[in-house]
């Protein structure tokens, strides 16, 4: 097949889908595909037609660290400059229009809040997860509360503020989980135990962004769980070694202890599988997604939120829960394909 493996983008996220990108086209060739992993933001320099790039896509590309460091999204508009206008970078429609499927690795804003779905939708180009509407709900993680909250589905208390109103947290206690409402990659994201630091937490929260979720935190363990063509996979215990589950920890091999599957009861495996595939109804996603828990001592099964386009770097918990089943990273990478086009 000829695969568009669409990475990067301008969002705070873009690190962590280049690598997601590389990794995955490696293993499309791999299997024998043509796969091209572009840069939607930056373009992809053609030097000769679209036909002969797919059939020179034979060679898989070197997968990079993650950077500890979130990238200047200000410092790469200017590397573009104003010759090209809007997200999509030189020839990339292009190449998407020509491809069988476009693999969607972006992560954050560019590929997760259904605005490119939506596009793609209109250009006739096939795409990898779910469609414009579930991307959007999901992505917004206020409006996913209500979804989950109206379908009776377990979540945190949470308060939406905008940026420049007053904080109205009244019946909210400390310790507060403050996060942007449509972030990803706990980016922004801050764990307040005193007032000081939830005022820190909030004007930090919003350089990211202009809504904020205040949640209430939820003492537990956490895990994830992902859902793949209806299919629930073994659920993860993510155990960081020093602090929380924090951009550094996700991304930097070694800082994080990740079971799977997770050493937990065949009731409370129920619950979080059970949970899992009523987020996805509820929020109406398609083909596959991961989603977020906090388990209780009691049993009772948080769902955080969702992911709509999971990472599928080294580190990552879709490609681990799918070696759980037998499932290898390639094979996981042409399932979703799979899936995606049924």
């Amino acid at each position: 097949m000829n695969i568009v493996v669409l990475c990067g983008g301008l969002s705070a996220e873009r690190n962590v889908s280049l690598t997601t990108g590389a990794k995955v086209q490696n293993a499309l060739v791999e299997r024998g595909h043509h796969a091209i992993a572009a840069d939607l933001f930056m373009g992809y320099e053609l030097s000769g037609t679209v036909e002969e790039a797919f059939a020179a896509a034979t060679v898989p590309m070197p997968v990079q660290r993650i950077s500890e460091e979130v990238p200047d999204l200000e410092a790469l508009k200017a590397q573009r400059g104003e010759d090209i206008k809007g997200i999509f970078g030189k020839n990339i429609v292009e190449l998407c229009q020509y491809a069988d499927i476009v693999f969607m690795a972006l992560h954050g804003a560019d590929g997760e809040n259904g605005r490119l779905q939506a596009a793609f939708d209109m250009l006739g180009v096939k795409y990898t997860g779910s469609g414009y509407l579930g991307s959007a709900v999901a992505m917004n993680k206020s409006l996913s509360k209500q979804a989950f909250l109206s379908d009776g589905i377990l979540t945190p208390k949470s308060v939406h503020i905008n940026k420049g109103a007053d904080a109205q947290l009244d019946g909210m206690n400390l310790p507060l989980v403050v996060k942007p409402c449509s972030g990803g990659s706990s980016i922004g994201v801050f764990i307040a135990n005193t007032e000081e630091e939830l005022k820190n937490g909030l004007e930090e929260a919003f350089r990211f962004e202009n809504e904020v979720l205040v949640e209430e935190y939820i003492k537990g363990r956490e895990l994830t769980c992902g859902i793949l063509g209806g299919r629930t996979l073994p659920p993860v215990e993510i155990i960081p070694k020093d602090g929380w589950y924090d951009y550094k920890n996700k991304y930097q091999p070694g800082l994080t202890v990740e079971i799977c599957p997770a050493e937990i009861t065949p009731e409370e495996e129920k619950a979080i599988s059970d949970a899992t595939q009523a987020a996805f109804k509820s929020l109406r996603l398609e083909g596959y997604a991961r989603m977020d828990f906090i388990l209780t001592e009691d049993g009772k099964a948080y769902c955080l939120e969702a992911n709509t386009l999971p990472g599928m770097t080294p580190t990552s918990l879709i490609p681990q829960e799918a070696a759980a089943i037998g499932m290898s990273y390639g094979e996981l990478c042409e399932e979703i394909i799979r899936i995606s086009l049924e």
